[in-house]
């Protein structure tokens, strides 16, 4: 077996091989050493011996560290792994629906196998790829993997690479499809490449988390193989179905191939037939990543949009600081990040005193990831808190509705889709000095937002060094159970994205939306067979009433009229019921509440009796049946007879759910 490694900064470098003596490597060109070891299989151990003197060091391409970054590197055989999924064809970059988790908190145990056991849940809502925050080595007990020595290893406390493998597999077999999250702009604390060689990193560009990664200074070359490598590494060996990129912005290279460019050509080419999706964390905005590159642009699929982010959460929550400054919340920016995806596409941008963002007018829907949560916004809120300890259910409801069946990418964070109450926290195992300048880089990111300068902010932080920041973080399973309704209301609207063409077809229809009123919004889409139009009414204020609506937008088909078949306020979900709605005569929106209503033929009036039996519902608590179903027993004058959402009297009970786009 041959054994290589790059080290131009040594004079001489010694293969340290299992018990055995050290074994001399031969220099070769371009600061490369080598040397065979007859007999060496899967399973051994080694280190380098670089120069004379100092402590050993493991590969900095080890395909796993058993002991540690610290530790020798073990010989991995990626062929062992005898794999299932032949059959499975990747990802199409249009009509996915993502799921963020980190394996150490996704499940008590956090590791491969235990995350492996819940892959049919999130099949069951509709999850239909996962977003694995990283997973290669990293110094310390516990963290979330953006600071990794050993890129090209997975981290030992989550399983051997055989288990991400058997992983992998299961999700392909579910039809889940799995990306990585990498981290290209710096290393984590404890690495050792600089000994190897100083030409891995740059001082020409600042970088927030370290110190940049050499991509196009003197001797980048084998540094920017290095990275490539590793982006191929993950799809060939892990079969990965893509890849999401860290803070891009730090990816700084003037050559004459981006090295996203690249990543993405090698990428895709290693996958061959399968497709893959590729994603960018882009701060600035800059659409050139999913731009091709016959169009000056470096190939991605997509990226994460965190305008709609930081409108979803002022209307969560309605407080505007720091970065959430020049968003209101309001209904004008959710139709526009509908119809545009960035908000902010060049114009002036307060926060920064300055512009943000480039035009991208043309870039489609899917090119945008929308979320509601992710890990670094949940850590940003102090305490590790989730919407629904800073929001009122009904508006989470509603804003979630936006959420899935809105045009573009979206994502869920592990346990949004059952309420999960866990903090996720910032953690990071370090000590000494090292905990004390992350602890404090921590309190001077946050002292952006002015409610967290209260000196006592400090003394109340969650200590990100603590194991119990990371124990807490853990999701509870056993709140998927206690928040039914809320894992219905994700499950349905997903149904509904997968089966009503409107919400599906991605690319066949156009979005159009307006203003209702400052806080209420409608969003149309309008398909080539106007009766697969889909109308969304959205309303984030207090209830509105109408006459009419000058708005062309609001007119059913030709020969149709619109009718309700879906409620955010349906009891099922949680709701307050549902509001008779018929925009053929004076109606009503009630507030936090969000609709979905389908073309239906001409004269199908809603009956006239229909606040009769709501009104007698909301007096009766319901029950459920073991099937899911909601049961309540109807008032003196209830009917339900042909009404939207009763399927029919049962023993003087009315059987009602919430009704699925496309059934009778």
């Amino acid at each position: 077996m041959s054994f290589r490694v790059w080290a131009p900064a040594q004079d001489t470098v010694e293969l340290l091989y299992g018990q055995e003596d050290a074994v001399s490597m031969s220099r070769e060109d371009d600061g490369y050493f080598a040397c065979f070891i007859d007999g060496a299989r899967a399973g051994d151990r080694y280190r380098f011996q670089l120069g004379t003197g100092g402590e050993p060091a493991a590969d900095p391409a080890s395909r796993f560290q058993p002991d540690g970054p610290d530790g020798a590197s073990q010989i991995i055989d990626p062929a062992h792994y005898a794999w299932r999924d032949a059959e499975w064809k990747g990802l199409d970059p249009k009509g996915q629906v993502l799921y963020e988790l980190h394996i150490g908190t996704f499940t008590p145990e956090g590791n491969w196998a235990a995350a492996a056991r819940k892959l049919t849940l999130l099949k069951e809502i509709g999850i239909t790829c996962l977003e694995i925050m990283p997973v290669n080595e990293f110094g310390g007990a516990f963290g979330w993997g953006y600071d990794g020595t050993h890129p090209f290893a997975p981290c030992r406390f989550y399983g051997r690479p055989a288990g991400l493998r058997a992983f992998v597999d299961e999700a392909h077999g579910l039809g889940i499809g799995v990306i990585l999250d990498v981290v290209y702009n710096h290393f984590g604390t404890g690495e050792r490449l600089a000994e190897f060689s100083p030409a891995y990193f740059t001082e020409r560009y600042r970088n927030d988390w370290g110190a940049s990664i050499n991509f196009d200074g003197p001797d980048s070359g084998p540094v920017r193989d290095f990275i490539v490598a590793n982006a191929v590494h993950w799809i060939e060996e892990y079969h990965f179905d893509g890849l999401r990129l860290d803070a891009t912005q730090a990816l700084y290279d003037a050559g004459d191939e981006h090295i996203m460019t690249r990543i993405a050509r090698e990428a895709r080419a290693v996958a061959g037939q399968r497709a893959l999706l590729l994603i960018g964390e882009n701060e600035p905005q800059n659409p050139r990543l999913v731009r091709p590159p016959d169009r000056g642009g470096y190939g991605l699929d997509a990226l994460w949009n965190d305008d709609f982010h930081h409108s979803a959460m002022v209307a969560l929550t309605g407080r505007r600081e720091a970065y959430y400054h020049d968003h209101r919340g309001a209904a004008q920016e959710f139709v526009a990040s509908a119809k545009y995806g960035y908000l902010f596409q060049g114009q002036r941008y307060d926060w920064q005193d300055g512009a943000r963002g480039q035009p991208c007018l043309d870039l489609k829907a899917w090119n945008f990831v929308h979320f509601l949560q992710n890990h670094d916004q949940i850590a940003n809120s102090a305490r590790g808190a989730r919407i629904g300890q800073l929001a009122a259910p009904a508006r989470i409801r509603a804003l979630t509705t936006l959420l899935l069946l809105g045009p573009q990418t979206p994502m869920l964070f592990q346990g949004q889709e059952f309420g999960a109450t866990a903090p996720f926290l910032y953690f990071a195992d370090r000590q000494g000095v090292a905990a004390d300048e992350v602890r404090a880089g921590r309190l001077a990111f946050l002292a952006q937002f002015p409610s967290l300068t209260d000196p006592l902010f400090g003394t109340v932080m969650p200590d990100p060094h603590d194991r119990g920041s990371f124990q807490r973080s853990k999701l509870d399973w056993r709140e998927r159970e206690r928040n039914a309704p809320l894992l219905a209301l994700h499950r349905d609207l997903l149904t509904l994205r997968r089966d009503a063409r409107a919400f599906s077809e991605v690319a066949e229809g156009r979005v159009e939306g307006s203003c209702l009123s400052s806080m209420a919004f409608l969003l149309r889409r309008l398909m080539a067979d106007p009766d697969d139009d889909r109308l969304l009414l959205i309303n984030l204020g207090s209830d509105i009433e109408r006459d009419s609506v000058a708005d062309p937008l609001l007119a059913p088909p030709q020969g149709r009229q619109w009718k309700v078949i879906w409620s955010s306020e349906a009891f099922a979900y949680g709701g307050g019921g549902i509001r008779p709605l018929d925009l053929s005569g004076r109606w009503a929106l009630s507030s936090d509440a969000a609709v979905v209503l389908a073309p239906s033929a001409a004269g199908e009036r809603e009956r006239s009796d229909l606040p009769a039996w709501q009104s007698a519902i909301s007096r009766i608590p319901p029950s459920i049946t073991s099937e899911g179903r909601l049961l309540v027993r109807p008032g003196q004058g209830a009917n339900a007879r042909g009404d939207d959402g009763i399927d029919r009297i049962v023993d003087d009970e009315i059987e009602i759910r919430p009704a699925i786009d496309g059934e009778a």
